[in-house]
């Protein structure tokens, strides 16, 4: 189990800078009378060069590990007199003291060379001057050792997010230095995480990031484009208003986004994406890892989960920790993590994770200075509000278990026998012009707090089928993944299939026994737990889309990624089944077009879907149960 690191070992490092509050203008502060700062440009294998800004601590009289952050974004404030207001992935790292190195990647910022989106690893370099984010990962260690003093000959990465995927891709094949490397929240095939989700196209994430991110620049400066303007703070009505696709792609041309061209010219897992499925190449990683992500991240769930399981497969020997906290996008490194919308944590997570893991893990592994024992999975229970430490994820006692849903909207564990006589389905109608919001709040792209939001709006809805347990007579503790697997028709030839896993909080005489004292002012909501959607043209396959024959059953499996979520006594479990999920997944038209970036307004028309639930077409949630857990134990 991760423990506490001892106050004497801490306080020994902390004398070695000066201490501050952890305010902004006090780091700030810190950075300028604790480093000095050096830009350099550092050729790369192929000749490019790339810009690169270097922080070698004042004090001298000891030596001091790599800590590498590479970027897209910028690695500003430019200029040898311009000093960062932060640096590395916590105030704790800056006050311990390491040589921060943050680099802009190819093509961004001040560096040289072509930029490319997720750029594909080269398993096998036919030429010594092919290139990758590996190789140039490695030149540049390669560069530091031999010109930045007084190093320990140690170096270190991390980063989130797109700096995530450069960490990522940057401890394959690493270079002998590279001792510890921590990808956090990093984004590993486009087509599952971000943009795509099992096919279904993310337009408000995907649009609002490329409409800027993706403006070329004419020339190496940190000048920006200007920002795309909305004209409103309604996502709902802006896209929906937009209309189909080719809309938002002459949007897109006319900024010359290239690679929304790419969007639009694969719309199925073809090759393009293939190649930009890091994954497979996770191989003679660094000897220490630790991926990072966070329960509630809107943006890159699939990830950090998929790294940390391929790390564990390819690489035996590896040192491969995975943390999972109750966050947003990159919310372990912003604020306490007290809470998220108005869903209370009980603790100062984020804080807890810097001061317990992340620093410590680096401490350890870069400088040799830390004892801490650590867990290789370092899990929190978003239902019991507390963190659990485990030998491997998902953990070994996991009960596999089957949730069946029922007629009357029932969920039972039950796989008994039908009611006679009664339907052997349930079906609603789903009109695109009227899609499923996706929040009750008024927003322009996709809130972070929207995967635990309240839900009662969603439930309320005709085309939103509900199925719940009732409360439960004791608590029930979901770990590791999740898969619905269910058995639908359309009366068109296309559709999404969205699924939801809630908690619905009980309220009126039996909340203030089965809730905590903080969720006194949730009582009732119906919290969701996890989230996911496909297209269903991609139910057997996403390489090769396949229409629906009307009104016959086809099976659809949608793995909803993992959990660690306690049900709590007296609370229910709730699943919702529905087509539209708007604006977070743009609207399939129902009609099947072989390009959906293509569809036309004449091809979008209103269908029937059915969800089946008897015999040989039973739709069931296929989930992991944790034994009950003594109070105070593990």
């Amino acid at each position: 189990m991760i423990s506490k690191p001892r106050a004497m070992s801490l306080g020994v490092l902390l004398l070695l800078l000066p201490a501050f509050a952890s305010g902004q203008d006090d780091l700030a502060q810190l950075i300028r009378e604790s480093y000095d700062k050096r830009e350099a440009m550092v050729s790369m294998r192929d000749g490019v060069e790339l810009f690169t800004s270097i922080y070698v601590p004042k004090d001298r009289s000891r030596k001091y590990p790599f800590l590498i952050k590479r970027t897209p974004y910028g690695v500003g404030p430019y200029g040898a007199g311009e000093i960062a207001r932060n640096l590395g992935p916590s105030p704790l790292t800056v006050r311990e003291g390491y040589i921060f190195v943050n680099q802009d990647v190819r093509g961004r910022g001040l560096s040289l060379g072509q930029f490319v989106n997720m750029r594909p690893h080269r398993e096998v370099k036919k030429d010594p001057r092919e290139i990758d984010e590996s190789s140039d990962t490695f030149d540049t260690i390669e560069w530091l050792l031999k010109n930045v003093e007084p190093h320990n000959g140690a170096a270190g990465m991390y980063g989130i997010s797109y700096p995530g995927f450069y960490a990522a891709a940057g401890m394959i094949d690493a270079h002998p230095a590279l001792k510890a490397v921590s990808p956090q929240a990093p984004i590993a095939d486009w087509f599952f995480d971000d943009f795509h989700h099992h096919g279904a196209f993310f337009l408000p994430h995907a649009f609002n990031f490329l409409v800027n991110f993706g403006v070329p620049r004419t020339v190496p400066g940190k000048e920006r484009p200007p920002r795309f303007e909305h004209g409103t703070k309604d996502g709902y009505e802006y896209f929906l208003n937009l209309g189909p696709l080719p809309n938002a792609t002459a949007i897109m041309r006319e900024r010359k986004v290239d690679f929304w061209e790419d969007l639009i010219r694969h719309p199925d897992y073809d090759s393009f994406w293939q190649e930009r499925n890091l994954l497979p190449h996770l191989k003679s990683v660094a000897p220490a890892v630790m991926t990072v992500g966070g329960w509630f991240d809107a943006e890159d769930l699939y990830g950090p989960l998929k790294i940390y399981r391929e790390v564990e497969k390819n690489n035996p020997g590896v040192v491969n920790f995975l943390v999972m906290g109750p966050w947003p996008h990159g919310g372990w490194s912003r604020g306490e993590g007290e809470r998220l919308g108005k869903v209370p944590f009980e603790s100062k997570t984020s804080l807890y994770y810097q001061e317990n893991i992340e620093a410590p893990f680096f401490r350890r592994y870069l400088k040799g200075e830390s004892d801490v024992e650590f867990s290789e999975a370092h899990v929190f229970d978003t239902g019991k509000r507390c963190w659990r430490a485990f030998s491997q994820w998902p953990p070994k006692d996991c009960e596999p278990r089957v949730l069946y849903l029922k007629e009357d909207f029932r969920l039972s564990w039950d796989e008994a026998a039908p009611q006679e006589g009664g339907a052997s389905f349930d079906a609603f109608l789903s009109d695109p012009s009227k899609p499923v919001p996706f929040t009750q709040e008024i927003s322009i792209g996709m809130t972070s707090e929207y995967m635990i939001e309240d839900q009662r709006f969603a439930s309320r809805r005709p085309d939103v089928l509900v199925y719940r347990t009732g409360p439960l007579a004791e608590e029930l503790t979901l770990a590791g993944p999740i898969t619905a697997d269910l058995w639908v028709a359309t009366s068109a030839s296309d559709c999404d299939v969205v699924v939801k896993l809630i908690d619905v909080l009980p309220e009126g005489a039996s909340a203030a026994a089965d809730l905590l004292e903080s969720e006194k002012d949730i009582a009732g909501a119906h919290l969701m737990v996890r989230s996911e959607v496909i297209r269903g043209r991609f139910r057997n396959g996403y390489k090769k889309p396949e229409p629906f024959t009307p009104g016959e059953p086809a099976r659809v499996r949608i793995e909803l990624q993992d959990v660690l979520h306690t049900f709590r006594k007296g609370h229910e479990v709730m699943i919702h089944v529905q087509s539209t999920w708007f604006p977070l997944v743009d609207r399939n038209p129902q009609k099947f077009v072989q390009n959906i970036f293509e569809a036309k307004d004449e091809d979008f028309t209103v269908a029937e879907h059915r969800v089946y639930r008897q015999g040989e077409h039973c739709s069931a949630v296929r989930v992991g149960c944790l034994p009950p857990r003594n109070e105070g134990g593990p």
